[in-house]
């Protein structure tokens, strides 16, 4: 079928759907809903059998949706209705929740219904970004499908709404959650703050006041302290802050400055530097100089948590044979802060007596590579982009040179740019079923990350080029037939937590790690070209980027961190056709490898 996907941004659900639609055999374009003429002129040059809009925010024009069948995904189970399904979803404690595929009507969620779908959520409050990424995709995904089944059949006619049975008790419209539903005070239970919190991670946040300064909080999780003032901050760790609560105490990883008020001419006394209002940084960076007299609480590499809600970015544990590492940075971004957790981790790890080391990131995310927040946020932003890369790169050089131990890096989220480069220096790389990998440099960068050495020796000189200009999403089973990942394990985190514990003892047999770590080592030594000599392109050209700003890094990075609408689609989404093909890039073309990595 031509289909059109019509779409708020082209991320999360939609990257996954377009990967996945197409793989079926579908033509496959996408729209961005960015005006009303825009959408209507686009519709009417794709002529697509099928319009399907993933969690749009945007109204539909009623040109399109009258002319052509259009199916909205919304993440709410029959009966629900408004913006904030998932928000209420966690705020209330929901026990069940779904997806529903229904069709585009004048009235916004209240279609005729085509699909849906329903799943158990968890009795501890989910981020909201986790909820999206992990049931909610998932559901979303099947429902997509039966809705293009059923497109394809001319008999089939969408069940009315009020005729459609409400699986999940207590499903209704609601009004978009506005702040004072959000709002908690420091004197509240705990769990209570949690929950509200994470209803809103991503975005909104919750707006309160910290350390005298008016924010907005994400990245919460319950601390063990107890006895402390609600609302002070005890202690430091990691880029997060520890706040006591009416019971207990409560990490924050991450805060937004709120907005001066609108109006006024002076900043407020409590108002954040100039450079940080609006942006989302870990909690010590945006705080500074208001934390002083609070006390760090460190966590050696190596040593083991007190607890495992304990907030640590970075953890190592070792199963017999086999050295686990795990990070998991919030949405992957790595600022040079959470690269030097990271190597210092490896380099602990890679000092152990084990045969084999996993490398295993977050679910919500592997890594997204460097922190562009905390790039713009700084008064020298080039040179904040300059040390994140280097940092960044410190890493990937201990991943490949590493001979130690049989390395898998263990893609279990999705990962963009630098942070899909970042594990493929790995002897595996095994990659959760379901999950996007975006594995080029877009925002005005070149790149490095040393993938000018790793991609052409995982998917070839030609391909790897490719790769890099197109600029499109790889699902994990395509990734696995280009070679850029060798294992797709189960999509289900737990059993592929499961599938990645048996694949990591089968390696860790010990002649065959032995000899995989020898022919490793052979392979480095008779590189032609030095590691040096791939990072220092690589850099020399990110120089150009960052200091230079040849290519729009200042305006693109902007873009990004404070969320500026997209005014048009990108030709490389757009349906097939000669008028639509991508511009051909002009990026200077990667080595081609002496040695394939594979050899």
């Amino acid at each position: 079928m031509r289909i059109l996907l019509l779409v708020t941004a082209f991320n999360g659900l939609s990257q996954r759907a377009w990967c996945a639609l197409r793989e079926a055999g579908h033509e496959v374009g996408v729209q961005f809903a960015t005006s009303g003429p825009d959408m209507i002129a686009a519709v009417r040059k794709a002529d697509p059998e099928l319009i399907i809009c993933p969690f749009l925010k945007e109204r539909v024009p009623a040109e399109i949706w009258r002319r052509r069948r259009t199916v909205i995904i919304h993440p709410g189970p029959v009966g629900d209705r408004g913006p904030s399904a998932l928000d209420w979803a966690i705020t209330e404690s929901a026990r069940l929740w779904g997806v529903t595929a229904l069709q585009a009507v004048q009235e916004m969620d209240a279609g005729p219904i085509w699909a849906t779908r329903t799943f158990p959520m968890s009795a501890a409050p989910p981020r909201k970004s986790s909820l999206y990424h992990g049931p909610v995709a998932d559901a979303a995904l099947e429902c997509i499908f039966e809705v293009v089944a059923k497109a394809q059949d001319p008999k089939f006619k969408p069940t009315p709404a009020d005729q459609a049975p409400a699986e999940v008790p207590g499903a209704r419209p609601r009004e978009l959650m506005r702040q004072s539903d959000r709002a908690f005070d420091f004197a509240d239970p705990t769990e209570q703050i949690v929950r509200k919190i994470r209803a809103a991670d991503g975005a909104p946040g919750v707006r309160t006041e910290l350390g005298g300064l008016a924010v907005f909080a994400y990245d919460a999780l319950p601390g063990l302290a107890r006895g402390a003032r609600p609302g002070e901050i005890i202690s430091r760790r990691q880029g997060a802050v520890l706040v006591g609560t009416g019971d207990g105490s409560v990490w924050l990883g991450h805060l937004r400055a709120a907005e001066p008020a609108a109006g006024g001419k002076e900043r407020p006394k409590n108002s954040a530097k100039p450079g940080r209002a609006g942006v989302k940084l870990p909690a010590t960076t945006l705080l500074g100089a208001r934390l002083r007299g609070v006390p760090h609480s460190p966590l050696p590499p190596g040593s083991e948590p007190e607890h495992p809600a304990t907030y640590r970015q970075v953890r190592y544990r070792r199963s017999g044979a086999v050295g686990w590492l795990a990070f998991d940075f919030y949405n992957g971004a790595m600022a040079p802060g959470h690269s030097r957790r990271l190597l210092a981790g490896l380099r602990h790890a890679v000092a152990q007596d084990t045969e084999v080391l996993v490398l295993r990131g977050g679910t919500d995310a592997f890594s997204n590579g460097i922190h562009l927040n905390v790039i713009e946020a700084s008064p020298d932003p080039a040179n904040a982009a300059w040390a994140s890369i280097r940092a960044i790169n410190e890493v990937c050089r201990e991943i490949i040179t590493c001979t130690r131990q049989v390395v898998i890096a263990g893609y279990a989220g999705n990962a963009g740019a630098g942070g899909v480069m970042l594990g493929l220096g790995a002897d595996i790389v095994a990659a959760r079923d379901g999950i996007v990998l975006n594995p080029y440099y877009e925002i005005g960068l070149y790149g490095s990350e040393l993938h000018t050495f790793t991609l052409p020796r995982r998917v070839g000189a030609d391909p790897a080029q490719r790769l890099i200009d197109d600029k499109l999403p790889v699902s994990a089973v395509r990734a696995r037939s280009i070679g850029l990942v060798d294992e797709v394990g189960p999509r289900h985190p737990d059993a592929y937590t499961e599938w990645l514990t048996a694949l990591a003892e089968r390696e860790s047999e010990v002649r065959s790690a032995r000899t995989k770590r020898q022919a490793k080592a052979r392979r480095l030594a008779a590189e032609r070209v030095p590691l040096e000599v791939y990072e220092a392109r690589e850099l020399a050209e990110m120089s150009r980027d960052m200091y230079g700003d040849r290519s729009g890094f200042a305006e693109a990075r902007h873009n990004f961190v404070h969320k500026v609408k997209a005014t048009e689609t990108p030709a490389r989404l757009r349906p097939a056709g000669p008028a639509n093909a991508a511009p051909k890039a002009r990026r200077p073309a990667i080595l081609r490898p002496a040695v394939p990595l594979s050899a």
